[in-house]
């Protein structure tokens, strides 16, 4: 391949550069995570996203989409039921110029459709999964109100990020953008490391991942998502709210 990522030398060399910069902006290397979002300065992001290196296929153990599969959650609102169903649908969209898989994503409150989404992933050749963006469909009372939330990486200065690191637990702590879009997308995560093991509504699961999620655009945003070896997204939680979203039913096509 050409360039590699080399996660943790790039969280490294970020960290150095940010140390040593005192009142200058320091250009990051491409691919490297963020610093955290209190680290009192931001460097610039700018991933360098070349199309061969990415792969047809996304097979990273903690986050795979194989096309037909839908993974089913459920959660216990103040509001009622939601019910969330994400498709691995059978196609791609061209973003920066990666064939990135399409995953649909609803949501509905007590059977009513409150949001229909289509996002867009890739998985480079060292395994690591990036998103490039959204295309939201939000909806009140049935009817179609706005698309906010939707980005695109590529368009308006909006830049992908790292969604799942290739091999995680060998970087628990570090910071990494998730996605970039200047004051609409500005997701962060972190790998706290292994949460195993854990018993949701679809089963009981020995090899787990807990990462930390959160964006500075938004106070008490902070979320923990429980991944599953081989499966994926099992659980999250908001703890600002108590409100867990939990993983119930997985169907294929």
């Amino acid at each position: 391949m050409g360039k590699k990522f080399h996660f943790a030398r790039l969280v490294l060399l970020a960290a150095f550069l940010l140390a040593g910069c005192g009142n200058r902006t320091a250009q990051r290397p491409a691919g490297a995570p963020a610093p955290a979002a209190d680290a009192g300065e931001r460097l610039p992001y700018a991933p360098d996203i070349d199309p061969a290196d990415f792969v047809a296929t996304i097979d990273n153990p903690y986050m795979p989409l194989t096309p037909g599969v839908t993974r089913v959650y459920e959660s216990t609102t103040g509001e009622g039921l939601e019910r969330i169903e994400v498709t691995v649908l059978d196609e791609t969209r061209v973003v920066m110029g990666v064939a990135a898989a399409v995953v649909r994503d609803t949501v509905t409150l007590d059977g009513q459709l409150i949001e229909d989404t289509l996002d867009w992933y890739a998985q480079d050749k060292e395994g690591n999964v990036w998103y490039f963006g959204e295309a939201v469909d939000n909806y009140v009372n049935g009817e179609l109100a706005n698309h906010d939330g939707s980005w695109e990486a590529g368009v308006d200065g909006a830049l992908p990020g790292i969604i799942m690191v290739a091999d995680p637990l060998a970087h628990a702590g570090e910071t990494y953008r998730q996605e970039y879009y200047a004051g609409e997308a500005e997701d962060m995560g972190k790998v706290v490391g292994p949460a195993g093991p854990l018993i949701v509504p679809y089963g009981e699961f020995q090899d787990v991942l807990q990462t930390e999620d959160w964006t500075p655009l938004e106070a008490g945003s902070t979320e923990f998502k429980y991944y599953a070896l081989g499966v994926g997204l099992i659980r999250e939680v908001k703890p600002s709210t108590g409100q867990t979203s939990e993983l119930v039913d997985m169907l294929s096509e």
